[in-house]
């Protein structure tokens, strides 16, 4: 029992920083934070925003999010694609539940558990997630 109580306590942690780490978006609409841990270390983290180089503006004049705005978990995911670090095998903390293509990139990336915060409104892609037999935990206090 000692164990899972350890576990909940750093998946609340790790969520906690995801939270603060969401901050450094751009975005109006939303703020989402995601932190990649393999092996109780932090290998990757991104939040939802313009690719390098674009201007730090997500939303169009009518309040939609531009098209080309990327996720946090596509953003942490891509971030530890560029260095030395392997994702297969690790967590995925991030504050809201994925949706169906970064669940995508979530399953090709080898990570396997996805701990989330807020449950998003489409559940599309925690059930292809599940499907491919990424453990997903919700966890809504995290104070």
């Amino acid at each position: 029992m000692e164990q899972l109580d350890k576990q909940i306590v750093l998946d609340k942690r790790y969520l906690r920083m995801a939270r603060i780490w969401a901050e450094n978006s751009y975005c109006i609409r939303r703020k989402v934070g995601a932190i990649l841990v393999k092996d109780q270390m932090i290998i990757s983290d991104g939040y939802n925003g313009t690719p390098a180089g674009f201007e730090n503006v997500c939303e169009d004049e009518s309040g939609a999010t531009k098209a080309y705005v990327l996720h946090a978990e596509a953003n942490a995911i891509t971030k530890v694609a560029r260095s030395s670090n392997s994702s297969d095998g690790s967590t995925l903390y991030v504050t809201a539940s994925p949706c169906v293509e970064c669940s995508k990139l979530i399953i090709q990336a080898g990570i396997k558990r996805v701990v989330y915060n807020e449950a998003y409104r489409i559940a599309d892609g925690l059930d292809l997630l599940a499907r491919a037999g990424v453990v997903c935990e919700h966890i809504p206090d995290i104070d």
